[in-house]
């Protein structure tokens, strides 16, 4: 790919660029744009719109600014208003492009979460490998932006809208990772990172089941003792530290916005005895389930009845 004189401005590629003020919302599949040009989009740009990619199969030459890279799926892109891009796909890709208003969407995470915008404003391109958390929730939360394309239904503009933040945010906690593991957004993560991710992204999956430390070194293709002594390395805590933080960050969060009775909690995160959850509460939090429900209710309603009296 070279750049042209002109880089065109399309809201789509081939397509004429709307006025500003037009609100537009896309999804299609890559194979359905980019097969009639031969699989290269030449350079363009859309100066309102922003444009997420996500390949599912085949690889990518991809042109942001003045920077090519290439990569193969999984990856994701992410191409902001007013950046060049362009890109030659392989005849075996495929995946789904969204383009939508950014404006709109900055509005939004200007309220609701406004350390999301700079990952709105960065163009990026995210590539990984084995498994790794929050990349499951990318493709559900596409499938339903298809969907809502599809519909034509009331309020579509803030359907379509909040569904893009929701795959923002998984943009941004992705991001995190990767930087967390010091590594680049555009670089496969080492090694060892990668280990560390697959084993707390099987550890969201399982969680309430009561796996032990064996069962996901088994699965990890390692001892127990060589996954806690990563964990020790990566994370400053042991094996079943992980698995112990997973379970009371959810029974908090179970106790605190729900009024599930401490029993239904106990069987809903996997132990047949109430008692014996109680104690691993205790032993991790000094404060029995319904103490630190009691402790966080009250704790809520002091920050509610402050905020309402600054009002």
């Amino acid at each position: 790919m070279a750049y042209t004189r002109v880089i065109p401005n399309y809201d789509l590629y081939g397509d004429q660029a709307s006025p500003e003020w037009s609100d537009s919302f896309n999804f299609e599949w890559i194979p359905q744009r980019s097969q009639p040009y031969n699989w290269v989009i030449q350079p363009h740009r859309h100066d309102t719109f922003l444009q997420l990619l996500y390949l599912n199969s085949g690889q990518v030459d991809f042109l942001l600014d003045d920077t090519h890279w290439q990569a193969q799926a999984p990856c994701l892109m992410v191409v902001p208003c007013g950046h060049v891009h362009g890109f030659r796909f392989s005849h075996d890709v495929n995946g789904p492009v969204v383009t939508a208003s950014q404006k709109t969407l900055e509005s939004v995470a200007a309220v609701a979460m406004p350390e999301l915008l700079p990952t709105i404003r960065k163009p990026r391109l995210i590539s990984w490998q084995d498994e790794m958390r929050y990349v499951d929730q990318l493709v559900p939360l596409f499938q339903t932006l298809e969907q809502e394309s599809r519909a034509h239904a009331p309020g579509h503009v803030a359907v379509s809208t909040s569904l893009l933040l929701a795959l923002m945010v998984q943009v941004h906690r992705i991001v995190g990772v990767l930087e967390a593991s010091g590594s680049a957004p555009h670089q496969p993560i080492s090694r060892q990172a990668r280990q560390i991710e697959k084993f707390r992204s099987l550890v969201d999956r399982h969680y309430r089941q009561q796996k032990s430390l064996q069962a996901y070194a088994n699965q990890l293709g390692m001892t127990p003792g060589q996954l806690s002594r990563l964990c020790r390395e990566a994370l400053d805590m042991s094996g079943l530290d992980v698995i112990n933080a997973r379970v009371l960050h959810e029974a908090q969060r179970e106790l605190v916005y729900t009024h599930m009775p401490i029993k239904q909690l106990a069987a809903e995160l996997g132990y047949g005895d109430d008692a014996y959850f109680s104690r691993f509460f205790r032993k991790h939090t000094g404060l029995s389930p319904s103490a630190f429900r009691a402790q966080a209710l009250a704790q809520l309603h002091r920050q509610h009845q402050s905020t309402a009296g600054s009002d």
